[in-house]
């Protein structure tokens, strides 16, 4: 191959303009790659609302997924709109991912506003609206029953439940001339039939002074009571007294004698006075 020789002016220049076009060729890159890599924060996926438009409820903001110089912060603000999602106002004080939702809220709708900021600059980006915030569901009516089966601690039985006096005995079964002490047992149950332990249960024999007045006594798991009374001076009330009625009285401790759930009811046991 043929040797080319150059004069020494031609390569001096043409070295310089290879220089060149290196050097340019370097800072250029340099400068392209800092530009791509400089914007101010750029939304590429909007922000999201999710949870239930009701009033009670919680709804939850997703601030979206965004591109620009990074760190990027974000801050928020929760907006009331109309029934179309327009003419949105800014809500006072709802400035993070949480929002309780109020009863200004009911026939209106909900959007949540981002703002992304870096060190180029800031963004907003708004949400889709809701749908139509609802009113609460009113709640179920009270029963002042607990849920499932089974007995019921007197603590667990609240208005409107009552309680009922719905089983009672006596021993003797039949209370002759000169008895000394009959014992009255007393079921109470509530909340269809369960039975209700930690009522509280008097009982008094009608008219007064044939027997003494017992102390309360306190159900038991099974729901009974006991009560002993003892016969006093003016049994039997009659010489042909043929039953002994008793008044009995559930409660629950610590409410009015005669309100809150408590029971009264009068029955009565077999009386024999040729016994």
């Amino acid at each position: 191959m043929r040797n080319l020789k150059l004069p020494r002016r031609t390569f001096t220049a043409l070295a310089l303009a290879l220089s060149a076009i290196a050097i340019g060729a370097i800072f250029g890159a340099a400068g392209n790659s800092q530009a791509a890599q400089t914007s101010k924060p750029n939304n590429t996926q909007p922000p999201s609302i999710s949870g239930t438009a009701q009033q009670g409820q919680t709804l939850t903001g997703d601030h979206g997924t965004w591109s620009g110089t990074t760190p990027i912060t974000y801050s928020y603000q929760w907006m009331r709109c109309d029934k179309n999602g327009n003419s949105c106002n800014g809500i006072s004080k709802a400035n993070s991912k949480l929002y309780d939702v109020v009863s200004q809220d009911v026939g209106n709708t909900i959007r949540f506003r981002v703002t992304g900021k870096n060190s180029d600059g800031s963004t907003n980006a708004i949400s889709g609206p809701t749908a139509v915030v609802t009113a609460a569901q009113a709640p179920p009516p009270a029963t002042g029953c607990p849920t499932g089966t089974g007995g019921v601690s007197i603590s667990q039985v609240s208005s409107p439940a009552r309680l009922d006096i719905d089983g009672f005995t006596s021993n003797p079964s039949v209370i002759g001339r000169t008895p000394g002490s009959v014992t009255v047992r007393v079921h109470v149950s509530a909340c269809g039939g369960r039975d209700v332990s930690g009522a509280v249960v008097y009982a008094t024999a009608v008219p007064y002074e044939q027997f003494n007045v017992p102390p309360e006594a306190t159900t038991g798991s099974d729901g009974w009571a006991s009560l002993t009374m003892n016969e006093a001076s003016r049994y039997p009330a009659s010489s042909h007294e043929q039953q002994l009625t008793v008044f009995l009285r559930a409660r629950k401790s610590g409410e009015n004698l005669l309100g809150g759930i408590s029971t009264r009811r009068l029955v009565g046991f077999n009386v024999n006075l040729n016994q």
